[in-house]
């Protein structure tokens, strides 16, 4: 994943937090602690999926940060409309035609209520995040196994329990990630 995909990441060096907001400045620290002699491994995450973030750490801290591109103006193109090629069966083109307001109309109807009413796949994508990260920065610690199936059953009283003794950065991350996941399966 590029470091522009994400809206907020997080990186470590081993289990030691050094950095967590936007790619920017999460790149421009781990490059700083790099130079620094940083213990590693560094490891950056994506705080919504859990996917992890790679950055070339090479050149100025002011060409790191021209990475990630400026965020896309508004228009049309201004406002960020974008032509895309859709492909449907005949039925469904008959069925847009007949729909008041358009083909695109429709469609974005359809794909904003989808998006209001997303809940489930939120919370499944929030759960992915925090398996992603438990497995990469926990996977080999004590309990790691329990407090995944802690988490799943949704026993917060045990994940707890379970991740109390590990590295307080890793554990205080993957709790806030936990929150997060539960949060959206509940609602």
């Amino acid at each position: 994943m590029l470091p522009s995909e994400s809206r907020s990441c997080t990186a470590f060096d081993g289990t030691r937090l050094l950095a967590s907001g936007a790619p920017d400045e999460v790149a421009a620290a781990l490059r700083r602690a790099a130079a620094a002699g940083a213990a590693g491994p560094l490891l950056v995450f994506d705080d919504r999926s859990g996917h992890p973030v790679e950055f070339d750490l090479r050149g100025s801290e002011a060409e790191l940060r021209a990475q990630a591109p400026p965020p896309r103006g508004r228009g049309r193109p201004r406002l960020g409309v974008s032509a895309r090629e859709v492909t449907l069966l005949p039925r469904h083109w008959d069925w847009l035609a007949a729909q008041p307001g358009g083909a695109s109309a429709v469609l974005r109807r359809l794909v904003e209520r989808a998006m209001r009413d997303g809940g489930a796949q939120r919370a499944r994508e929030a759960g992915e995040a925090v398996d992603r990260f438990m497995l990469a920065m926990a996977g080999d610690l004590p309990g790691y196994e329990e407090a995944s199936r802690a988490f799943w059953r949704g026993q917060r009283a045990d994940f707890a329990r379970l991740t109390d003794p590990w590295p307080v950065d890793v554990r205080d991350h993957l709790r806030r990630l936990a929150a997060i996941a539960w949060d959206e399966a509940g609602r």
